[in-house]
């Protein structure tokens, strides 16, 4: 089981607009809150947003060796068109929109939704087949 993945990241204040929305939208409960970065829970795991002081550069890059996105189970369809609506007001844009909502394929549901920092979320519906 996965213990926790640290964020770092350019604008805490904008990180926590962001995340703290979607997490809190997936079931993520606040955990931790310091100065320099907050996190949020669910079960043992916990993703954590931190404006460390030791960044070394102001812009993350997908593209770039290293994390690409993190992907998340949605419940439904629904959920999953709720969330893409709900997204723009939290700063997250969706990728992919020609293609939207099988852009993985077309037995895969999926948004793929990034933030103002570069982050991807690829937001998985779960489907009944």
């Amino acid at each position: 089981m996965l213990h926790h993945i640290e964020l770092w990241v350019p604008e805490l204040d904008r990180a926590v607009q962001a995340w703290g929305w979607l997490l809190e939208r997936l079931g993520h409960t606040p955990y931790q809150n310091w100065p320099d970065g907050r996190s949020r829970r669910q079960g043992e795991t916990y993703l954590v947003v931190e404006q460390s002081p030791a960044l070394t550069g102001d812009r993350y890059d997908r593209l770039r060796p290293g994390l690409n996105h993190l992907a998340f189970h949605v419940a439904s369809r629904a959920e999953l068109d709720a969330l893409v609506a709900e997204a723009p007001a939290y700063g997250w844009s969706l990728l992919f929109a020609d293609r939207h909502p099988y852009a993985g394929g077309p037995e895969h549901c999926a948004a793929y939704l990034e933030n103002a920092d570069g982050f991807e979320v690829e937001l998985v519906a779960r489907v009944s087949g």
